[in-house]
């Protein structure tokens, strides 16, 4: 009885702050569920169980995302997926422009800003219509049931962006009868404050979730405050036990103050940013049929005041842009015989946008570029399991693309299914890149003449679970090798040409470990080699950690440890970083419908830069409530 009076206590006091989002389940709580089966869309865009696939697919679940208690998806897939890296600049949020953080590389291909590594959201691709890249304050994990990271091109099935890899967000779904709302609230240092909620419902065929949050922080230094507005709402409708229909919508809002570097101050060096998404998709299940006939919009608003230094006169006009992207997505995968699976699409992408400067003392709007440009796809892709220890992948695209042309991508793999449950696999695949509307028609360096960017990779990797699935391991070797990367000739004035190179390679390794209904040990290392080196790609990647759950009590620590991360790759200067971050969770369930919980990050103090100029916060912390009716 004193326990659920304390927890009546608790949710009244949480009335009047927003929040959001654990399962209704006790998600803190240990489960001792081993992936022996694992299924998975991205790969083949229809759901297939990994190990017949010869590319290399990393998952993280949503008791992985609940346990972090992050707004933000990306510092999890750092932690979590060998190979991959994401920039920060603070405690919470990327920003855009000058100075902003968000750049995300997978084996060194990626960039900053990151228009070599595709973010999809249920499929649909997301990058701005005008920059061409993805915005990272967007990704936020209320919305994510899990993601799917896939390790190499992908540009077969997901065309141009793909080159370095994908990241595809999974939305959540209610796939249990009746109704779960579910709020959480924290706040640490620096007055950060972190919120979510979702209501989730299952009804006979209908379906929904509606998710909010709003998160802000003062930043560890001056003028670097963050705010963030988002939601997003799904509806799902099951018209047979062979059809169905969703549809979605996600937005938010974000405003984002930069200070400039250390060396460099900025004063007002402020943005406003909008960015939406809405989706809707006709799916069908058959025995030996499954497809989907899906349309999305995604769209965006920017504001940006670009600042001044001290000493000088602020600026005269502020930037302003508006872009869109629509398309249209289509596949039907069909079994016509024994143990075969072929996928057809056909992609359609219209995208674009325009920019202005609007003059602060008089309104006055100069323009800058209005452009809308066209991508037409189709693809094939053809997978044969022959007696149960072989599996053949092969696929093609072809790509027209309405200013640089027609491009063919190809792929290939195979997978032997080995005794003891081992899987080898070869992949070969080319991966590519059309230049964006930033690269060929905005600001000094833009040059339309610029053809698409195109890499090869080649890999072979090794996986095999033991003790009935407790035990996994998996090892990955890879060599990239591609040219015609955009970069600037370093000419006064600069010009973008299709003059850089890519040779990378590599080894991954990840180990996960199930003890006993206690305890789990989870680490991934990462080694990249690359002749010419990028920005926000270390060499040494490594993270180990540890989960424990005990009746009402449940931690996790991780220690990441990176190594040979370039900040600056100029002629003028080659900087690298070098720091150990540990982090230590915990949580505590005072009753069946509430849970407390504690966080610190970075608690070694570590001083260290990932964008130049831009220090990290020492030790922050962090405690909040969840609560789950």
């Amino acid at each position: 009885m004193r326990k659920d009076t304390t927890c009546l206590f608790l949710l009244a006091g949480l009335l009047s702050v927003p929040g959001v989002a654990q399962n209704k389940k006790d998600s803190t709580q240990f489960r001792r569920n081993y992936v022996i089966d694992e299924v998975v869309v991205t790969g083949t865009r229809n759901e297939t169980d990994i190990r017949h696939l010869p590319m290399t697919i990393s998952v993280v679940g949503r008791q992985q995302i609940e346990k972090r208690y992050e707004p933000s998806l990306l510092p999890l897939l750092t932690e979590q997926v060998p190979g991959l890296f994401t920039t920060s600049r603070g405690i919470m949020g990327y920003g855009v422009s000058t100075g902003a953080a968000g750049g995300m590389s997978l084996r060194g291909v990626g960039g900053s800003p990151t228009a070599g590594l595709l973010v999809l959201i249920d499929g649909h691709p997301q990058y701005m219509g005008l920059m061409g890249h993805p915005i990272a304050d967007a990704y936020q994990s209320m919305m994510t049931e899990r993601v799917e990271v896939l390790r190499g091109p992908a540009s077969v099935l997901y065309g141009s962006n793909a080159m370095g890899g994908v990241i595809n967000i999974v939305t959540r779904k209610q796939e249990e009868e009746g109704i779960n709302t579910n709020m959480q609230v924290g706040y640490g240092s620096y007055n950060t404050l972190q919120t979510e909620f979702s209501n989730r419902v299952k009804k006979g065929r209908f379906s929904s979730i509606v998710t909010g949050s709003y998160n802000r922080t003062d930043g560890h230094r001056p003028d670097m405050e963050f705010e963030q507005y988002g939601g997003y709402a799904k509806l799902g409708y099951e018209i047979s036990s062979f059809w169905k229909l969703a549809g979605d919508v996600n937005v938010t809002h974000f405003n984002a103050s930069n200070p400039g570097t250390i060396q460099v101050p900025l004063i007002d060096n402020d943005s406003r940013i909008t960015r939406g998404m809405t989706s809707f998709a006709l799916e069908n299940h058959y025995n030996n049929t499954s497809g989907a006939l899906s349309f999305f919009y995604n769209w965006g608003r920017h504001k940006i005041n670009d600042g001044y230094q001290s000493g000088k006169e602020p600026q005269t006009a502020h930037f302003n842009s508006k872009d869109k992207m629509l398309g249209v997505s289509w596949y039907q995968s069909a079994t016509f015989f024994a143990s075969n699976r072929i996928t057809a699409g056909f992609d359609y992408q219209h995208f674009g946008g325009e920019s202005w400067n609007k003059v602060v003392a008089t309104g006055e709007r100069k323009p800058g570029v209005d452009k809308q440009l066209d991508e037409f796809a189709g693809y094939v892709d053809f997978r044969q399991d022959i007696n149960n220890w072989f599996s053949l992948d092969a696929g093609i695209r072809v790509d027209h693309h309405s200013h640089v042309g027609t491009e063919w991508i190809p792929q290939g793999g195979l997978a032997f299914h080995l005794p003891k449950s081992a899987e080898l696999k070869a992949m070969v695949s080319k991966g590519y890149r059309n230049p964006t509307i930033r690269e060929m028609y905005m600001f000094a360096p833009a040059n339309p003449e610029l053809q698409p960017e195109k890499l090869m990779s080649y890999e072979l990797s090794y996986s095999q679970r033991l003790l009935d699935g407790a035990l996994s391991y998996g090892v990955n070797l890879y060599y990239i090798n591609g040219d015609n990367i955009i970069m600037s000739n370093g000419l006064v004035p600069p010009l973008n040409i299709n003059s850089g190179e890519i040779e990378n390679w590599g080894i991954e390794t990840n180990i996960n470990y199930h003890v006993n209904s206690h305890w789990n040990v989870n680490t991934n290392y990462s080694w990249l080699h690359m002749e010419n080196p990028v920005l926000a790609a270390p060499e040494h990647k490594l993270y180990a950690g540890v989960d424990y759950s005990s009746g009402r009590w449940s931690v996790s620590t991780g220690l990441q440890y990176v190594k040979g991360l370039y900040t600056s790759v100029t002629k003028e200067r080659e900087q690298q970083e070098e720091f150990v971050l540990w982090n230590l969770r915990g949580n505590y369930r005072v009753c069946r419908f509430a849970n407390l919980f504690v966080k610190g990050e970075n608690l070694l103090a570590q001083r260290y830069e990932i964008n130049a100029g831009y220090p990290m916060p020492k030790a922050t912390f962090m405690g909040g409530i969840n609560l789950n009716f």
